[in-house]
């Protein structure tokens, strides 16, 4: 009788997608963990990506085959022109626009952890025993908190990346206790959700998340230019909690774990960030760096000496030991691939040429890193500032492209300065150094710079792109 039951039949069916798709969150899960792993290092990034890539093409598929009990035509109504922008984008973009993609990415992961929780709590979806109602409240609360935090952060990060916004710290008068009210309301609308009906706790729910929202702004907006980079890898953690966040109100495991690594490398690199820029965590992400007392220090005045093509050209002929030290400029002119070559045609002379990376240059973590990889520089000769800095001294000649803040020597020389106490590249301890720029505007954390004043620093005005294509052709005469 039961061959003439399809019921039996479908069920095992299902039971079994179920269980074939929890085996693939497993694997998803290795995946992910593996390419977070191979981006650890430029050799096997591509690696990890392509890990994290297959990851994340199995959990999809998992969710719609074992999961999914229908809708699978809205699933693919929102996931095929999703996946064909999202193309079209990456082929588009230049590598200069990559920090604020990455910004507004974040802010997606955001509005869709608010969306799911809301969602989650007009319809659960899920079934939620009695007993754990009080947590799954909890859970779709503090996944809309934190999801509405990230998705308005992110949108100013995304704003303030793309200068449509000036890049300076807006500082409310009592900008800390303000920040600490709205926190606090939000914890008395918190309990308030949590003791009554679910009709009722519409408003709460509502409410904060408007709270929320001002509290994304107001912290981003209280950020300088200088913590950009900062902002960015802790955007990033916010969206892995989220994430994890709109997991447990799903009860989706992978998505526990996926957002949670997310989050916790996010949070470890924004740690790791700030001990390299000699700053407090919790400062920067509180808006207090960056808007210093030392407004007078962003103004430094001297006489300039400039360099042409030709000088720059002859310095290199010159010099046998040559670091280069890019920046945001170097990004924007997109002369990455030009500086390749210059460099490939200085190594076939027997000349020691290195790259000097800061951890906050550009404006993400491995801004700098990603440009020169993808210019085919090779990885041996790109280092770090702490690898690299007692090295200056004996150097022959430096290169500046288009950097500013991270080779300022304000940093160290004057305490009134906004980025007192940052680490930075001493370019200015070299025999010769020269900066390429388009003018003399400051960097993005609006300081002056003495270095461009320095008895032995020369300035090299102009496009970059086409000062390091002239300088190229030069160099192969």
């Amino acid at each position: 009788m039961a061959l003439l039951n399809p019921l039996p039949i479908a069920s095992e069916t299902l039971s079994l997608n179920q269980s074939l798709a929890t085996v693939a969150y497993i694997v998803a899960a290795v995946l992910f963990i593996l390419s977070l792993a191979g981006l650890s290092h430029q050799t096997s990034a591509k690696r990890g990506n392509l890990l994290g890539i297959i990851g994340m093409l199995l959990a999809i598929g998992a969710t719609i085959v074992g999961v999914m009990s229908g809708g699978r035509l809205w699933m693919a109504a929102a996931i095929i022109p999703a996946a064909l922008i999202g193309a079209r984008l990456a082929v588009r973009l230049s590598m200069d626009h990559l920090p604020q993609l990455v910004a507004i990415l974040h802010s997606f992961v955001g509005l869709a952890a608010v969306l799911v929780g809301l969602s989650s709590h007009i319809d659960p979806g899920v079934e939620v025993p009695e007993g754990e109602l009080l947590i799954h409240k909890i859970e779709i609360y503090v996944g809309v908190f934190i999801g509405a935090l990230t998705f308005t952060g992110s949108i100013v990060a995304f704003l303030k990346l793309a200068e449509l916004i000036g890049g300076r710290a807006l500082t409310l008068p009592g900008r800390h206790v303000i920040n600490l009210l709205l926190l606090l309301a939000c914890v008395g609308l918190g309990i308030w959700y949590c003791r009554v009906e679910a009709v009722a706790a519409t408003t709460p729910l509502l409410i904060m998340t408007a709270i929320s929202s001002l509290i994304g702004v107001h912290m981003v907006m209280a950020i300088g230019g200088a913590d950009m980079p900062v902002v960015v890898s802790m955007l990033n953690s916010y969206s892995g909690w989220a994430a994890a966040a709109a997991g447990f109100m799903l009860k989706n495991h992978l998505l526990i774990v996926t957002g949670a690594l997310v989050g916790s490398s996010g949070a470890i690199l924004s740690y790791i960030m700030c001990a390299a820029m000699n700053r407090s965590f919790i400062s920067v992400i509180m808006g207090g760096f960056g808007t210093g007392s030392g407004a007078a220090a962003a103004v430094v005045e001297g006489t300039t000496k400039e360099f042409s093509v030709e000088d720059t050209i002859a310095m290199l002929e010159e010099a046998q030991s040559i670091v280069i030290v890019p920046g945001y400029g170097m990004a924007v002119a997109q002369a990455q691939h030009s500086l390749a070559e210059v460099v490939r045609t200085l190594l076939k002379r027997n000349k020691e040429v290195r790259f000097a990376i800061h951890p906050v240059a550009g404006r993400l973590p491995g801004h700098m890193n990603v440009l020169l990889a993808e210019a085919n520089v090779p990885y041996d000769i790109v280092l770090e500032m702490d690898e690299i800095n007692e090295d200056m001294s004996d150097t022959d000649a430096i290169l500046v492209i288009g950097a500013n803040d991270i080779v300022n020597p304000a940093a160290l020389d004057d305490p009134n300065s906004p980025i007192a106490g940052m680490p930075v590249i001493e370019v200015w301890t070299a025999k010769t150094c020269v900066v390429m720029k388009r003018g003399m505007a400051t960097g993005y954390a609006g300081v002056g710079n003495p270095l461009f004043f320095k008895d032995n620093t020369y300035m090299l005005f102009g496009d970059a792109k086409q000062n390091i294509d002239a300088i190229l052709k030069g160099l192969q005469r």
